[in-house]
C-alpha cells in the first residue's frame, strides 16, 4: 500500500475541521474573561463617578482606542499562532501600530507642553498602581485566554504565550477604562501599556510550560 493510500485510508470517515473553531474558541475565553475582569473591576475599584459623563468626550474614546485596538491585534496574532507551525506572519502590525501611534502622540503632546510639566503629564496622579491594578484584572482573562490555548496545537509557545498574556493586558486594561481618571496620551503611553506588558511577559515565560503538548 502506497503512503497516501493509507493516509487517506486513516482518514476516511473523519469531519471536516471547523475553520472557525480556534476563533470561536479564543472569542469565547475573552469575553468570559472580560465579563470577569469588569466584574472584579466593580467589585475593586468601581466605575468612575463621572463616566457617564466623559464616555460623551471625544479624548474617553481615544483612551478606549489603545486597549482595544491592542486587543485586535493581539487577537489576530493569538488565533495564527494557536496553530501549528503557523508564524505570526502581518499580525505583528496590529500590535505595533497602535503603540506606534500612542507614543507618537504622547511625545507630541508632551512637545506642547511647558517643559515644567511634563513629568506630571507622565505620571498623572495614579502611576503608581494603574499597572499593578491592570495587572490584577487581567488574571481571570489570562486564565479563560491560556485554558483556550491549551486546547489549541501552538508551537511557538513562548510567543504564543506573549501574544495570549498582552491579549488578556489589553481586555483588562479596557475593564479599567472604566474606572481610571487619567485622561493624558503621555499616561497611557506609558502606563497602560507597562500594565499590559506585565502579563505579555507573564505570558511568555510561562508558555513554555502551559501550552505543551
Amino acid at each position: 500500500m502506497r503512503t497516501d493510500e493509507l493516509i487517506s485510508l486513516l482518514a476516511a470517515g473523519e469531519p471536516p475541521v471547523d475553520r472557525h473553531a480556534i476563533g470561536r474558541r479564543i472569542g469565547i475565553a475573552g469575553l468570559s474573561g472580560a465579563l470577569a475582569a469588569t466584574a472584579l473591576m466593580i467589585v475593586m475599584l468601581r466605575f468612575r463617578a463621572d463616566l457617564a459623563v466623559i464616555a460623551s468626550t471625544p479624548l474617553f474614546w481615544g483612551k478606549v482606542a489603545l486597549p482595544l485596538t491592542l486587543m485586535l491585534g493581539s487577537l489576530w496574532m493569538t488565533a495564527r499562532l494557536a496553530r501549528p507551525g503557523v508564524g505570526p506572519g502581518m499580525s505583528w502590525l496590529g500590535i505595533a501600530l497602535p503603540l506606534g501611534t500612542v507614543w507618537l502622540a504622547a511625545l507630541y503632546t508632551l512637545a506642547q507642553t511647558p517643559s515644567v510639566d511634563r513629568l506630571a503629564a507622565v505620571l498623572g496622579q495614579t502611576w503608581r498602581v494603574c499597572p499593578l491594578n491592570i495587572a490584577v484584572l487581567s488574571v481571570p482573562v489570562f486564565i479563560a485566554v491560556f485554558w483556550a490555548l491549551r486546547g489549541l496545537a501552538p508551537t511557538r509557545l513562548v510567543l504564543t504565550g506573549a501574544a495570549g498574556g498582552l491579549l488578556s493586558g489589553a481586555i483588562a486594561t479596557l475593564a479599567y477604562c472604566l474606572h481610571c481618571p487619567e485622561m493624558g496620551v503621555a499616561f497611557w503611553g506609558v502606563w497602560y501599556v507597562l500594565g499590559m506588558m506585565v502579563p505579555a511577559i507573564a505570558g511568555a515565560l510561562l508558555g513554555p510550560r502551559l501550552l505543551r503538548w
